[in-house]
C-alpha cells in the first residue's frame, strides 16, 4: 500500500511517501534520505532513490522516502538548510516510523550524498534502533569543503563568508550552512552504529572523492564497500549493480 504521509519537526510539516507491504503483517521498513538540494536539484536530479524504493518495495520492504524542510513539499525555505537541521528531519521520519507505522520489524537508513551523512549520523545517535545502514557516495567530504570554502563548484572566503550562495537553478543557501558544516563531528558520531553497513561509491565520482566511503569503511566494525565501475556521483552508471548490491545486503537476515 503506497500512501503520501505527513510529520512535523519544530512546527514544520514534512511530507513523504510510505510505502508497505499487503502482507505480511509485519515487515522491514527502509527510510531512504536525498542529498544536497533534494531529488531535482542537480547533481541530484536523478531518479537514484525513487528508483530504489520501488525496487525493495518489489522485493517486500517497506519504505519511507520523504523530503527534507524546504524541498519539494515539506514545508520551511531551502536557504536555511543545514546538515544539523537535516538530521532533525530524518530523527522527525524515525519517530513517526516508530510511533505511526505498524508491524515494524526492523528499520535500515539508506542515504545518497549528504543524506549519507545525516544517515550515517542519525544511526550512530540510535544504534539501538538502526539495524542496517546504507550509504551511497557519502558526502562527508563537506566539512573539509567547508574550511576551505568551496561547495558545488562556488568558492568563497571561509574566514569572510557571504550572507549566501547561489547554486545552478537559482536556489541559495545562507552562511549558517557552512558556518556549521566545518565544525561537524561526522565520522566520530558515525561510529557509535556497530551493525552491518553497506558503502557504494562511484569511481569516476568528481564531487565527493571516494576517500570519504573509504574513511566510514575504517571506522566501522562491519562495512562492506564497493566502487562502482565507471559510476558518477549520482550513481547513473551500472545502476543495475547498484541495485543487486543494496537489495542483496538488505535482504540478509544479519
Amino acid at each position: 500500500m503506497k500512501q503520501k504521509i505527513q510529520f512535523k519537526r519544530d512546527g514544520l510539516t514534512l511530507v513523504g511517501e510510505l510505502t508497505t507491504p499487503d502482507k505480511p503483517d509485519s515487515f522491514d521498513l527502509v527510510i531512504l534520505m536525498y542529498g544536497f538540494g533534494g531529488p531535482v536539484t542537480p547533481p541530484n536530479a536523478n531518479t537514484l532513490l525513487p528508483d530504489l524504493a520501488k525496487m525493495l518495495g518489489e522485493a517486500g520492504l517497506a519504505t519511507l522516502l520523504f523530503d527534507f524542510a524546504g524541498h519539494n513539499g515539506s514545508e520551511g525555505q531551502i536557504e536555511d538548510m543545514t546538515v544539523l537541521n537535516g538530521i532533525a528531519d530524518a530523527n522527525a521520519a524515525l519517530q513517526y516510523v516508530l510511533h505511526e507505522v505498524a508491524g515494524v520489524k526492523r528499520i535500515f537508513l539508506l542515504g545518497h550524498s549528504q543524506g549519507g551523512v545525516i544517515a550515517s549520523m542519525l544511526a550512530g545517535y540510535y544504534p539501538d534502533k538502526i539495524a542496517k545502514l546504507v550509504l551511497l557516495a557519502p558526502a562527508a567530504t563537506l566539512v573539509d569543503d567547508a574550511k576551505i570554502g568551496e561547495c558545488q563548484g562556488n568558492r568563497y572566503d571561509p574566514d569572510q563568508m557571504p550572507e549566501q550562495l547561489e547554486f545552478p537553478g537559482g536556489w541559495k543557501l545562507n552562511s549558517f550552512y557552512f558556518r556549521t558544516a566545518r565544525f561537524l563531528n561526522i565520522y566520530e558520531v558515525a561510529r557509535n552504529f556497530e551493525g552491518p553497513v553497506l558503502a557504494l561509491h562511484g569511481s569516476d565520482d568528481q564531487i565527493v572523492n571516494n576517500y570519504a566511503s573509504r574513511h566510514y569503511q575504517a571506522i566501522y566494525k562491519h562495512c562492506e564497500r564497493h566502487l562502482i565501475e565507471g559510476s558518477d556521483h549520482g550513481l547513473r552508471i551500472n545502476r543495475q549493480e547498484v541495485f543487486d548490491r543494496v537489495g542483496n545486503f538488505l535482504a540478509k537476515e544479519d
